[in-house]
């Protein structure tokens, strides 16, 4: 780390606000569904959008000499400048109102909420968690809160995660193939242009991860429409996510769910069945 990590001035970012807006096009998802493994169809106007369509929508556009060099906007404007190199989705919790339909103008309405540093087993971790209310002409349709982890970059490429001594039973699993091409499609959609997930010689030599990352919002994404399509189509009530541990492209991942008594316990996982994102769905 370069740069020194002033907290109590990244913390006058809190109740920091922005606002901006977006409409649910019909080639948006057709797009969407194709990624998350859902039927396309021919989506017409009032049509339900997949349920996390919103982090596709308005997502901020910056000039080409205003990135910086991990393909992000520079660091500032809404979120604080935190002078860690490596930012990541780490968690969050998505409270579903109503759902997004084809044709419906969105609003997001987003406050910072908290900055809090930790320290782990890599160094400092500076948290900023962000709050995000989704509105339609209907009212307010998602409350999420979405946590961000930044923390300091490697110097060389870590030891390759050991296989779980016991791999956890799923009642109900899909898999799929974490393919190159699915997540530059879901780089294009939601315009993140976060080079972790289609720069290889980016993220194996600068980086230094063993491959390609998988999107959290992906995983979460996928973990939603796996627990709604097991409870006949209707989206959770709650949603509550955190990441464990990076999915990288080139092998075989994992949508599992386990019953429980509000819901469903659910989790993405790896080719060796290690978890990488756990979840809880509550109706």
């Amino acid at each position: 780390m370069t740069e020194k990590l002033d907290l109590d001035h990244l913390r006058t970012w809190i109740g920091r606000t922005d606002e901006a807006s977006d409409v649910v096009t019909a080639q948006l998802v057709k797009g969407l569904r194709a990624i998350l493994f859902l039927d396309i169809g021919q989506p017409q106007p009032g049509d339900i959008a997949p349920f996390t369509t919103h982090w596709c929508l308005a997502q901020p556009v910056a000039p080409m000499d205003q990135l910086g060099s991990d393909g992000h906007p520079a660091r500032g404007g809404f979120l604080p400048p935190v002078p860690l190199p490596r930012r990541m989705w780490a968690g969050g919790q998505l409270e579903f109102l109503d759902t997004l339909r084809v044709g419906d103008v969105v609003t997001r309405s987003s406050k910072i909420l908290d900055v809090t540093l930790k320290t782990g087993s890599t160094g400092a971790l500076c948290f900023v968690s962000v709050e995000h209310l989704i509105t339609t002409p209907r009212g307010l349709a998602i409350r999420e809160r979405q946590d961000i982890v930044y923390r300091d970059m490697p110097t060389s490429m870590a030891p390759a995660a050991p296989a779980p001594a016991e791999v956890p039973a799923a009642k109900h699993r899909e898999t799929h193939f974490a393919d190159p091409v699915l997540l530059f499609r879901y780089s294009a959609l939601t315009f993140n242009g976060h080079r972790i997930h289609y720069d290889r010689d980016y993220v194996t030599k600068v980086e230094f991860y063993p491959g390609l990352v998988f999107h959290g919002p992906m995983q979460a994404a996928l973990l939603v429409e796996f627990s709604a399509k097991l409870h006949g189509g209707k989206a959770p009530k709650t949603f509550s996510y955190r990441g464990v541990q990076p999915l990288f492209d080139g092998a075989e991942f994992s949508v599992n769910a386990n019953d429980n008594e509000a819901g469903f316990d659910v989790w993405t996982a790896n080719a060796a069945g290690a978890p990488t994102m756990k979840a809880t769905a509550v109706w």
